[in-house]
Order: C-alpha cells, then sequence, then structure tokens
C-alpha cells in the first residue's frame, strides 16, 4: 500500500509526461504481479462500486476527528474531495503500512459491501489507524469509487512495455474487455506471445484529433490523399463474430451485446474472425435519427417489443479491424476499406445518402435485410476539393451528424489519439449568450473556486436556468469571476450562491432538445464557456424564444 500510495502522489504531484512514465516504471519493476495487477485496474481507470456510502464516512470521521458537524462540511467545501477532507482532518496515527495492495483490496476493501453498517464502521476506524495521511487519502478514495489520477491508458500500457519488455500493442489489446486483476492476469498481460484466448475482447480504439479551431482541412495537404465520413451522433462501438458467438463493445468497455439484439443478429451472419468498428445509431425511414432518441432506448432496463420497433438501431460500419482470423490495423485504410466493402456490401450502387439499405452477407450468400436494422456501411463522402467538402459540411446538422472525419488513406488503425492520420472536423457548436445566475465551488483542484456555474436567459422580465458549464475558462479567468461571485452573492443554499445578474457569457453546446424536467422546457449537450461577453449588458442576453428556435423540426419532448 505504501508503494502504491506513493505512486499516487508522484503522479499527482507532476504534469510532466516523462516523469508519469518514469514513476511508472519505478513502481511496475518492483510490485509484485498481485500488486501490479490491481494498480493496473484501478490507474486505467477501473474501480469497484462504492462499498460505503459517503454519508457514513462523513459521520465516522466526524467521530473519529473530534470535530463538530459544520467544521468538517466547511472543510469539505474548501477541499472539494470526500477522500481528502477525512485524511486531512483525521489526527495522525503515527504508523504506516506495509501491507502489500492486494491484502488490502481483496481482503478489507471488497468484502466491505457485504458487511453490516457496524463492522464497516470498525473496519474504516482500524484502517485510518494504521494508515498515514497519504496511505488514508488513496485509501478513502477507493473506498469511494472515486479513484482517479493524471494518468492514461496509454502512459500505463507505454510504462508496462518499457519495464516489461513486452509488446506495447499486445498489453493495450490486452486491456480492453472483461478481465479480473489476478497475478495470472497480469503475468499474461506482460507476457511476450501475442496469442489471445479470449475471443471476446475487443481492440484499443483509434481515436481522433479535433483540426485546430481557426484552420481548416487545408493544413491537412492534397484532398487526394484523405477519405471523408459523415461524423456520427451515437456509441462508438466494435461487433466481433469470433468462434461463433457475437460480441458489440462501446468504447467506453462495456459489453452492450444484449442492449442491441437486431445488431447482435445480424453479426451472427458475418464470417468468423471478424471485428468491425462502427457506431451504433438510432435508424429511421429517412436514415439516422437524433441522438435524443436512442437516449430513450438506452436508458430503458428492458426493452420491449414497442421500443424495439419504435426505435430501431443499425450499426454503421466504417472500419474493419480483423479478417478471417487476422489482426489487420497495419493495413492502410484503403485495403481495410476496401474488405470493409465486400464484407458488408451495397444493395446495387454505392449511395451518397446513409440511408441506402445495405445487404449483409452470410458465409454463402448475400441476403437484404430490412431497412433500419442490422448492419450498414458508412458511405463515403465525395470529396474532389477541400472548398466543396467545406460547403458539404453545411448540411451536417440537417442530417443530424456532427461534421466530417477526415481519414488519411495510408493510414493504419492505430492506438489511442495520435495526431496525423486521423481528424475530426465538427461543425461549430450551437451558442447562446447568457447570464451567471448560480455558481458553486468545484472540485479537486478547483475546491477553493466558484467555478461551477448555472447561466440563465430571459423569459418575459425573468432570467431562467437553460444551462449548466464547468469548462472553457483559463485559471486567470476563473480568478477573475471567482472574485465577482464572492463580492455580488445575494443568497446562499447550501454549497450553491445565487450572483448578481451581471456577467454574460457565450455557451456552446452540441445538441438541443425539448425536455419535461428543466424549466426551460430545453436540455442541451455538452455545454462549455466559450468566452465571457464583456461587451454585452444583461439585457443583451438571448432569449428563451431564441433559444428554442435551435430545437430541430418536430424535436420530441425529452425526459
Amino acid at each position: 500500500m505504501k508503494a502504491f500510495a506513493d505512486l499516487y502522489a508522484a503522479l499527482d504531484e507532476t504534469n510532466k509526461t516523462s516523469e508519469k512514465v518514469a514513476a511508472l516504471v519505478r513502481y511496475f519493476a518492483a510490485a509484485d504481479p498481485a500488486d501490479a495487477a490491481w494498480a493496473v485496474y484501478f490507474l486505467i481507470g477501473r474501480k469497484p462500486k462504492q462499498v460505503v456510502p459517503s454519508r457514513r464516512m462523513r459521520e465516522w470521521a466526524v467521530e473519529a476527528a473530534g470535530v463538530p458537524q459544520w467544521l468538517f462540511e466547511e472543510s469539505y467545501h474548501a477541499v472539494g474531495d470526500i477522500a481528502e477532507t477525512i485524511a486531512l482532518l483525521l489526527p495522525e496515527s503515527g504508523r504506516s503500512t506495509d501491507r502489500p495492495l492486494h491484502e488490502w483490496v481483496e481482503q478489507r476493501l471488497l468484502p466491505l459491501r457485504k458487511a453490516d453498517e457496524a463492522k464497516q464502521k470498525a473496519s474504516l476506524l482500524a484502517a485510518w489507524a494504521e494508515l498515514d495521511a497519504r496511505q488514508r487519502f488513496v485509501w478513502n478514495k477507493l473506498i469511494t469509487g472515486e479513484f482517479r489520477v493524471g494518468v492514461s491508458q496509454l502512459l500505463v500500457t507505454r510504462a508496462l512495455a518499457e519495464v516489461t519488455k513486452a509488446d506495447q500493442p499486445a498489453v493495450a489489446h490486452r486491456l480492453m474487455g472483461d478481465w479480473q486483476p489476478t497475478p495470472e492476469f497480469y503475468r499474461r498481460l506482460v507476457g511476450q506471445g501475442t496469442a489471445d484466448a479470449d475471443a471476446s475482447r475487443p481492440y484499443p480504439f483509434f481515436l481522433a484529433t479535433p483540426i485546430d479551431p481557426g484552420t481548416g482541412p487545408e493544413v491537412l495537404g492534397d484532398v487526394a490523399d484523405w477519405f471523408a465520413e459523415w461524423k456520427w451522433d451515437g456509441i462508438r462501438s466494435q461487433l466481433i463474430r469470433r468462434g461463433g458467438q457475437v460480441y458489440l463493445w462501446s468504447r467506453g468497455e462495456e459489453l452492450i451485446t444484449d442492449r442491441f439484439p437486431e445488431i447482435t443478429d445480424a453479426g451472427r451472419g458475418l464470417p468468423d474472425g471478424t471485428v468491425i468498428d462502427g457506431e451504433v445509431l438510432p435508424w429511421g425511414p429517412a436514415g439516422v435519427r437524433p441522438f435524443a432518441d436512442l437516449q430513450k432506448r438506452i436508458t430503458r432496463k428492458t426493452l420491449t417489443k414497442k421500443i424495439l420497433a419504435d426505435i430501431p438501431a443499425v450499426l454503421l460500419a466504417y472500419d474493419l479491424l480483423e479478417w478471417e482470423g487476422r489482426d489487420v490495423r497495419t493495413e492502410p485504410m484503403t485495403w481495410r476499406r476496401g474488405k470493409l466493402e465486400e464484407m458488408v456490401g451495397w444493395e446495387g450502387e454505392a449511395p451518397a445518402e446513409p440511408s441506402v439499405a445495405i445487404s449483409l452477407p452470410s458465409p454463402a450468400r448475400r441476403e437484404p435485410r430490412p431497412p433500419g436494422t442490422g448492419i450498414r456501411l458508412s458511405p463515403l463522402v465525395a470529396a474532389p476539393s477541400w472548398e466543396e467538402l467545406t460547403a458539404t459540411r453545411a448540411e451536417a446538422r440537417g442530417r443530424n451528424v456532427e461534421g466530417f472525419m477526415l481519414k488519411r488513406k495510408a493510414s493504419p488503425y492505430r492506438v489511442g489519439r495520435v495526431r496525423g492520420d486521423w481528424w475530426k472536423w465538427k461543425v461549430d457548436p450551437y451558442s447562446v449568450d447568457a447570464v451567471l445566475i448560480y455558481a458553486q465551488r468545484g472540485s479537486g483542484k478547483r475546491a477553493s473556486l466558484y467555478s461551477d456555474y448555472a447561466f440563465g436567459v430571459w423569459d418575459g422580465g425573468r432570467l431562467v436556468p437553460f444551462a449548466k458549464a464547468y469548462s472553457g475558462l483559463t485559471d486567470a479567468e476563473l480568478r477573475e469571476v471567482d472574485a465577482f461571485i464572492r463580492r455580488n452573492t445575494t443568497e446562499a443554499f447550501g454549497p450553491v450562491r445565487t450572483v448578481k445578474p451581471e456577467l454574460v457569457f457565450e455557451v456552446g453546446f452540441e445538441g438541443i432538445q425539448r425536455s419535461t424536467r428543466h424549466k426551460s422546457g430545453v436540455a442541451v449537450r455538452f455545454p462549455r464557456i466559450l468566452r465571457q461577453r464583456k461587451d454585452k449588458a444583461p439585457a443583451d442576453a438571448d432569449t428563451l424564444e431564441a433559444v428554442r428556435r435551435l430545437l430541430p423540426p418536430g424535436s420530441p419532448a425529452g425526459g
């Protein structure tokens, strides 16, 4: 536990990639496989569910620290993290533990889930008494299920490959899918062989880089070197057909096979040894439907015949990662695309519209499927010049897509976000000028700043909240807005402050739909602050009527 807590501190104290990798290498070089397996599990973002409610942890920490409840709450609002607050308030134990990480997790943490409240309390109090402040902090993070530190899965795989001399792409592949953090798994993870017995395992996803704001695709060179596709707004997924079974994985490494039976059924017609990368989308007679329709389906616990009929889904396929049981990610995009077209196939000539029906192959013959079901091929968009592609991009929102994906024809399928070969060229976000009306302190490093904001637009003579945003300002701008909030708070409701409506911001967002759960009657997707409008007075902010005009025609009511 001590070594893992020291690793966490080393990673948290630097922003330099080289220093993070060096810290990881030092840890894995010395760690026992049983500890290393759990360390990998936590570092790449996996975690057991919270085993003890935060409410109980607060109560027991107040008792152990001998502080009043109000002081704990004030400390929490200043720190912004329950695990760190408890670690700071508890008296120094004067002790430290050398017990290995895997024992703490397997013998102390995981059994808490089934323990009654009295046993949970006794266990936590005993643990806090055994650990120093640094170890308590990490332990509390594991207990709350909020363990996060500034490393990516790519950095972890890089460090593992460096210290064990394993093949980095193989390590990245083995970290995908469903696995348990055991010593045996860790040994396989860093082994020299490339074979993998888990037929369900997906490949690491290749992620596109946004084209820099203020530039166009012309910076990429000759348009003839690139494929252009629509950027679909769905669930990035891999469809796997191996060993006679079908698996559908989301990019978040969630196995969603049972959630989309029409795609699973279509996958059974693929040749064995096939892995397709694509997007799960809601589909209708006119083609792709808004993502809000898919949300209605994925939030249902039970998939009824009606919901399956009302909101059919398809996998729009755009890359081939495995063919005839062979990993083909190193083949150029033109080769992979050609094989994908042979496998999925067009119904008639290749269409310009994404709503044209696609036929599904079987080992013996191609059998057309009903429109709106199964697997379809993501069409390429003709790009004779960047100018013409720019003009076509203006049609994106009308097609329920987010812009373009630009993929170098010679590119392999890489791991993670690697600049150069895949770019996303999204349409400009929706934007609204809105007034800051509520604020709340942030969390983590922003715990001492009011950095979480709610914005309102005018409805008659009053401001109606319509969006919350937490990102988009620089550190200097955050400090400036924080100072304004402290000087201009009019009311307080717990951690929330009502602010004099004087600051105007341009708020951007990717999508908008009707909502019966919001006072404004609308809900927006991925809101963020684009800039402060110091040139505008609050009276110049947008109206709710103007916001509603952004709704797509026939937009259904949201939840």
